[in-house]
């Protein structure tokens, strides 16, 4: 029988959510904003928002945003972090920021549950970059829609 009170219940559930925000999703917003800030300084955010500029634009972005969707590949956290960083520095607007949300949440972390998930269970690597292209498909579709919405 357990004999925690409703409080203890909400003590320790309190606890382990501050130290998932400050364990996991402070570092990776962190790191998302110095990348930001040394591909700025360097230049890169700037040549990488050119390359890109043709494509971003089918869906209503500046081509820097691109470094959101590659961040969201590795941690939606980053990729938020990113999409902050981005629109404090004036490059992306609020509908900016609309159209990518989808894509972060359909993209999110695949790099990571690649190796955690496929990998613990057994799936071949052939598979994954099948499982990738769908990702980034849904991730299209879904920017694509809410370029017309937003």
């Amino acid at each position: 029988m357990n004999d925690k009170t409703i409080i203890d219940v909400f003590v320790d559930g309190a606890k382990k959510g501050w130290n998932m925000g400050v364990n996991n999703i402070i570092p990776n917003v962190l790191m998302a904003y110095v990348c930001i800030h040394i591909l700025q300084i360097t230049g890169l955010l700037t040549m990488l928002g050119n390359l890109f500029t043709p494509v971003m634009a089918i869906f209503g972005l500046p081509g820097q945003s691109v470094m959101v969707l590659f961040s969201a590949m590795m941690s939606m956290g980053g990729a938020v972090g990113v999409a902050h960083g981005l629109y404090t520095n004036g490059i992306l607007t609020g509908t900016h920021i609309t159209i990518l949300i989808p894509a972060i949440y359909l993209l999110g972390s695949k790099i990571q549950y690649f190796g955690r998930l496929l990998g613990t269970v057994g799936i071949p690597a052939k598979y994954y970059p099948g499982l990738l292209a769908i990702s980034v498909l849904n991730a299209a579709v879904a920017m694509l829609l809410m370029r017309f919405i937003a």
